[in-house]
């Protein structure tokens, strides 16, 4: 092995975190790319199917919720980490690639943006009913009677949630355990997008997926919103208020994730989030996030979206240093145990 495949070895992790990131910022994700997530939720879908023949009663359903979940997340981690020990079987630069590709998909970052960028204009020409249609494949409550501020408002924080959900955590988990690692977390975020409510439907069947899903976002929820504070700083909004609210109102959402990213960016663009939402026609009353220091306008989009790509920016960067330290700091252990055998 020469001094460049060595490295090429040694740097794997980090060489892939970086140019899926890339990759993603460019191209995001092309319709006609088959999708690891389609397939993650074609997958819970059936299996909620089955489930539901057999699990008749409450206790049964979160039995069988559990069992969704350990084979979701179980064929999503082992799928793609046997699909790498045959490609660097194979050779190892197909290696490399494959696991850019797998963790470009597990990236959201453009798609989220493009999305909110067809609100906000949609928002700007003032075309109400189409902004709600649009706003109701964003997020989970009911759009249908949303006022321009509660369109902007929802836009907002489903941008600032998925900042984690989106891009830092599949990062976070990448960082650890490269594409497996990365698939595994993707499919606990989908599983409680599907099955995660707490409504009639869900509340038995997708209770583990939502424990779990909370549970694999409390450690990037929370040192994203350094991130966060750092992004805000850099896009010239105002980061004392974002570190001041985060810690202040983070505590005012249900999720006990979601109200870190979504306070940070409350106070960084110094408005209030939160408030009354419809989900299945039941309104459910949150509490508020923020100083309402003024109306929401629809350039808050627009920051929102800016302050999302610096904070991304900012968390690839740490990830990165903390991957090549440790990389370092191994090939100096090495280097020091052969210079002392000689």
């Amino acid at each position: 092995m020469n001094e460049i495949q060595l490295f090429a070895v040694v740097f794997a992790l980090p060489i892939s975190l970086m140019f899926s990131y890339i990759i993603d910022r460019w191209l995001g994700d092309p319709l006609w790319l088959p999708h690891p997530i389609v397939a993650i939720g074609k997958l819970i879908s059936f299996l909620e199917k089955q489930i539901r023949k057999i699990a008749k009663s409450p206790q049964m359903l979160k039995i069988g919720g559990v069992f969704l979940w350990l084979i979701t997340v179980g064929a999503a981690y082992g799928i793609t980490a046997r699909l790498l020990a045959v490609a660097l079987s194979i050779h190892f630069y197909l290696y490399l690639v494959l696991q850019i590709f797998i963790m470009w998909t597990g990236i959201a970052g453009k798609c989220l943006h493009d999305e909110s960028q067809k609100v906000y204009r949609l928002v700007k020409d003032k075309k109400l009913e189409p902004a709600r249609t649009q706003i109701g494949y964003l997020v989970g409550r009911d759009t249908t009677q949303l006022s321009f501020g509660e369109i902007i408002r929802a836009t907002v924080e489903t941008v600032a949630e998925n900042t984690v959900d989106g891009i830092t955590a599949p990062l976070f988990y990448a960082m650890i355990g490269g594409a497996p690692w990365m698939m595994a977390y993707k499919a606990i975020n989908t599983l409680d997008s599907m099955v995660g409510y707490k409504n009639e439907k869900y509340k038995d069947l997708g209770f583990f997926s939502a424990k779990m899903d909370d549970l694999a976002n409390f450690i990037p929820a929370r040192i994203t919103t350094v991130g966060f504070i750092f992004g805000a700083a850099i896009a010239g909004y105002d980061y004392r208020s974002a570190q001041k609210i985060a810690m202040r109102d983070h505590k005012n959402h249900k999720s006990p994730n979601a109200g870190w990213p979504e306070a940070a960016t409350a106070g960084a663009l110094g408005i209030q989030l939160g408030g009354a939402n419809v989900y299945f026609g039941e309104i459910v009353e949150k509490p508020t996030i923020g100083d309402k220091y003024r109306e929401l306008e629809a350039e808050d989009i627009n920051k929102a979206g800016i302050l999302m790509k610096k904070t991304a920016n900012v968390m690839l960067l740490l990830y990165l240093l903390v991957l090549i330290a440790a990389r370092v700091k191994w090939l100096f252990g090495v280097y020091k145990k052969i210079e002392h055998t000689f």
